[in-house]
């Protein structure tokens, strides 16, 4: 049976340590609290001081930058990337290649379709269609 864990140089010259979750395969940095059940696919990074919640779905490519949190069965679609301090919330849906600003909140239940995003600091809050609301 192979290592489950690799060690990775970031652009400090710091080594990190990344498991890989039982449920996926997707790597989850030392200091980072990943629900079991939460699926993590492989090839998504999650880094320290990050809190993912039951039932929440991270896709392959995904990237979540430390001190994110992320609700109950939330879904980030592959190739996505959220940014530091953001906070994505229950059942929220955040599409394919989208982009979450640092700081950036998403309302829980809200719709982030494909290839869009939120600016650092700003707060998405949609209806169960997507339909955008002033936050």
């Amino acid at each position: 049976m192979g290592k489950n864990y690799i060690d990775i140089e970031n652009d400090q010259g710091e080594t990190l340590r990344y498991r890989k979750h039982a449920n996926g395969r997707g790597l989850i940095a030392h200091g980072a609290k990943v629900h079991a059940s939460a699926l993590v696919e492989a090839g998504a990074y999650v880094e320290p001081g990050v809190r993912v919640a039951e039932g929440a779905f991270i896709g392959k490519g995904v990237w979540i930058e430390s001190g994110v949190i992320i609700g109950p069965g939330a879904r980030i679609a592959p190739h996505a990337h959220v940014g530091p301090d953001a906070v994505i919330g229950g059942d929220a849906k955040i599409g394919i290649r989208c982009e979450i600003g640092a700081g950036a909140k998403v309302a829980p239940g809200s719709i982030l379709p494909d290839d869009e995003s939120v600016a650092a600091g700003k707060t998405l809050i949609t209806d169960r269609r997507g339909l955008r609301h002033i936050a």
